[in-house]
């Protein structure tokens, strides 16, 4: 166990000292990290826990914030877990009961740690996926934070679903009859944790008890805003034992001029997309990207490969190959098919990462093929660029639901894990989404003002970001 500060006299001796505590998977870890970023500005004291090979992706905020300290813990053993595993990336999506069911081992540490410190932390500020933290933050007597890197949408379906799991995980269509619109999945479309779910392991009760914990939060803070989701958000107002409800999204908006500076893994491509974006119309370009975790089975890569070939649309298709810790019964090495790059030309880019933020800012850009992950949707939103559809896992399908049919700014292309579309109807839609004036288009450019009018000062994050540090300010 071990505490580092960069520089201990920053924190000042009044200020409110905050326990971070990110669950270890990208699009969970950077919203939360962007949130303490904003907490430190406006002069939190903060300490992030983290294990040891996770501590890197902590560089840039440590390096923004120097007075933020860091208390490192070893990564608990896990018999189903290979060793070195500390980060979602290393295993997969279906690896996270057991990495959740790990770091719950941590409370015995920490628990000691908050015992021997000489001014410990007055709050704890953690992943929705660690509601273990719950029970302990009420041991120590002092508040937890639940934060939702995630819609508060699917917050509400998570709300219903673990709460009435022995009722609905068998139904073939779940229905959540108090939820606003009344929306309902069929079983595959739930999220794939609550799918995942098995009865009478010990592991999975780690991650359903903490889920429902959640609920009973000092407060929740989610990675959106009221224009966006505010029937969702009042909603949980009315759900969370405490009714201490804060949308403060999107927190890379919220940021400014101030926003963490990430190490860009490969600037030379980040120059030569860019570069090939300026020589190109005014919302010509579809961006296709799946996210960091998922691969494309070969099937979606060949309907994917032929829907953007026949479509005769620009494009940059970001392509990942490769997984460190694939689990067995994930399929998943599809590759782009021979003579795909050469036939299509000059009116492609096929790339193995890009700057997301700068290409969906491009003028040249006019709609992203996505898998609807969160943090893409907001990247988007705030961009003004309309989605076409594709979810696969996760949270993914309920936060599709929220862009094609309550706000109207995405259409569905494709929808499943392994599901791949026509090729033919996938190169209409393409063709006719980037090429007409589709209605969703311009809702699209209408919620980006929207979005950043919600980041300015009076605007509905801020405000209730200015809210929330009120609060723990008077712990």
């Amino acid at each position: 166990m071990s505490s580092s500060s960069s520089s201990p006299a920053a924190a000042t001796a009044t200020a409110t000292h905050i326990l971070v505590f990110p669950y270890p998977a990208q699009g969970h870890m950077l919203a939360l990290l962007d949130l303490t970023q904003q907490l430190a500005l406006k002069g939190l004291t903060i300490t992030i826990l983290v294990t040891p090979k996770n501590l890197q992706l902590l560089d840039p905020i440590l390096s923004s914030q120097p007075s933020i300290r860091t208390l490192i813990l070893p990564f608990p053993n896990h018999p189903k877990l290979p060793v070195g595993v500390e980060n979602v990336k290393d295993i997969g999506n279906h690896g996270n009961s057991l990495i959740i069911a790990a770091l719950a081992k941590l409370r015995g540490p920490l628990i000691q740690w908050f015992k021997s410190h000489p001014s410990p932390p007055q709050a704890i500020l953690s992943d929705f996926f660690l509601g273990w933290t719950n029970n302990l933050a009420d041991e120590l007597n002092i508040p937890r934070i639940a934060f939702f890197s995630t819609a508060s949408f699917l917050a509400c379906v998570f709300s219903y679903l673990w709460l009435h799991i022995d009722t609905v995980r068998h139904l073939p269509v779940v229905e959540f009859p108090d939820l606003p619109g009344l929306p309902s999945f069929i079983q595959a479309h739930t999220p794939s944790i609550f799918r995942q779910y098995r009865d009478s392991d010990s592991d999975w009760e780690v991650t359903r008890d903490g889920m429902i914990a959640n609920l009973s939060s000092w407060g929740i803070v989610f990675n959106s805003f009221s224009a966006l989701e505010g029937d969702y958000l009042e909603h949980m107002k009315k759900k969370s034992v405490h009714g201490r409800v804060y949308g403060v999204g999107p927190l890379t908006l919220m940021a400014g001029s101030e926003r963490l500076n990430r190490v860009n893994p490969d600037s030379e491509t980040k120059y030569s997309v860019l570069k090939w974006l300026d020589n190109q119309p005014e919302g010509s370009v579809l961006y296709v990207c799946f996210g960091s975790q998922k691969l494309l089975t070969t099937a979606q890569m060949e309907a994917l490969a032929s829907g953007l070939e026949h479509s005769m649309t620009r494009f940059i298709w970001v392509v990942r190959s490769g997984f460190s810790g694939k689990v067995e019964g994930e399929e998943g090495h599809g590759t782009v098919p021979g003579g795909f790059e050469e036939r299509v030309g000059c009116r492609g880019l096929v790339i193995k990462w890009a700057p997301q933020v700068e290409i969906l800012s491009h003028r040249a850009v006019g709609g992203f093929l996505s898998h609807c992950g969160w943090n893409s949707v907001l990247e988007s939103v705030a961009a003004g660029v309309m989605i076409l559809a594709w979810p696969t896992e996760a949270d993914q399908f309920v936060n599709a639901r929220l862009l094609v049919d309550d706000l109207g700014v995405a259409v569905r292309v494709c929808e499943g894990g392994d599901a791949a579309p026509d090729s033919v109807e996938l190169a209409r839609i393409i063709s006719e989404s980037l090429s007409g004036n589709v209605p969703q288009k311009e809702r699209a450019k209408a919620l980006r003002e929207k979005t950043l009018e919600a980041a300015k000062a009076g605007g509905s994050s801020s405000t209730a970001m200015d809210e929330l540090v009120e609060e723990l300010r008077h712990l």
